[in-house]
């Protein structure tokens, strides 16, 4: 998401005869008339007083440091609220749920991803205009830049990341809703992506499936990351991978980070569909939209308009256990449904805490913290029922 700057120091508009405090006027002391009736004195009216020459220099500095202000960066990030996209809509002329191998059945309602709107962090700084923008608007908020992005981190591996997140989202958001429909979904634990400098460059790449790790079987993410902890920092550990259909066993190196033993990858699931699942998002990244794209999935897949045509907003990652988890700026995801039209938001049960007192006027907002929780809702909200479903305000 790129950042817009309008940085434009003030200047002062061009002078009007006798209406600016800085155009030259009469001294009192130069009367119209002598009081005996003798030669009139003007003043010079392109002359200019001191008060008025202190004036222009003072304005002078205030424009040069404007400017100044403007090209430092701070270390800081801001927070807006983001568009918002129908899963059941089209981006660029094709429908964002496609599938192959099932019947889809048309979708008429409404079932919005929010996003949020980053500015700052690696390769773009805000300034002192930037923070005080946001220092003025409700929906905005202003964090220290290393709470949002940790140290040394590039723009090129937060997007990295940000995409692999999305496409692990995707597949299980079609992983949860295909289960729910009574499909079987098969699961696999896969290498996602190999940051650069991370103990396993170069030794395990990007798609290999893990078999086992430290004799332990890779039966599910859980597995890998426990039997990884379990190793002491510094010393390989013995994985082994499926790699182009074909079993291979790989001594890869361990390090600490933080009192947890790693060996620094990004995993994935890989899933063996049994209907082709394909979501399209434009240029948007991370997790958090995984609940609305499994209803959105969900919806294409079964008969029946699961809306009703109601136009329904939400956020939250999900897991392949299906539960919907936490997510970052649930301010201005709210915001951001509210601009969009929605009058019905899901959020994730652990951001009731950051939801109350900032739901939008309008905008009603139901707590879920499961998928069939996250259907229930809408069919409650598709049969105008929506107001007996919990909210963030109510008791759990």
């Amino acid at each position: 998401m790129r950042r817009l700057r309008r940085n434009r120091p003030w200047t002062p508009q061009a002078t009007q005869p006798g209406g600016d405090p800085l155009s030259p006027t009469h001294d009192a002391a130069y009367g119209p008339t002598s009081p005996v009736g003798g030669p009139v004195t003007q003043a010079d009216p392109y002359a200019v007083g001191r008060r008025s020459s202190t004036l222009l220099t003072l304005l002078f500095v205030l424009i040069v440091a404007g400017g100044v202000v403007s090209f430092i960066p701070l270390p800081y990030v801001v927070l807006q609220p983001g568009p918002v996209t129908n899963t059941l809509g089209e981006l660029d002329g094709k429908p964002i749920i496609q599938v192959k191998g099932a019947t889809a059945y048309p979708a008429k309602g409404t079932l919005d991803f929010t996003t949020v709107r980053v500015v700052g962090g690696p390769g773009v700084r805000v300034n002192a205009f930037d923070l005080a923008e946001a220092a003025l608007r409700k929906d905005y908020e202003i964090f220290p830049r290393e709470q949002i992005y940790p140290e040394a981190t590039t723009r090129e591996q937060i997007q990295q990341e940000n995409a692999a997140e999305m496409v692990d989202s995707q597949e299980v958001a079609a992983a949860v809703a295909l289960r729910e429909t009574g499909r079987t979904v098969p699961e696999k634990v896969v290498v996602s992506q190999v940051p650069e400098g991370s103990p396993a460059t170069g030794v395990l790449k990007a798609g290999d499936q893990f078999v086992s790790v430290a004799g332990k079987p890779a039966d599910d993410a859980s597995a890998v990351q426990g039997a990884v902890r379990a190793t002491k920092a510094g010393t390989p550990v013995s994985v082994v991978v499926r790699r182009d259909g074909k079993e291979q066993t790989l001594s890869v190196p361990t390090r600490d980070n933080d009192g947890t033993t790693i060996i620094g990858v990004l995993l994935g699931r890989d899933y063996e569909l049994p209907v082709d699942v394909t979501i399209t998002a434009g240029g948007v990244g991370g997790p958090s939209a995984g609940t609305m794209f499994s209803l959105a999935v969900y919806d294409v897949l079964t008969p029946g308009d699961l809306t009703g045509g109601k136009q329904i907003a939400g956020t939250g990652t999900m897991s392949p256990d299906e539960t919907v988890g936490p997510i970052g700026g649930i301010r201005q995801k709210l915001s951001g449904a509210k601009d969009g039209g929605a009058e019905w938001f899901l959020a994730p049960e652990d951001n009731c805490g950051e939801v109350v007192g900032h739901v939008p006027d309008g905008l009603r907002v139901v707590r879920v913290g499961t998928f069939t929780e996250a259907l229930d809702a809408v069919e409650a909200i598709a049969a105008g029922k929506g107001n007996d479903l919990p909210s963030c305000a109510s008791s759990p």
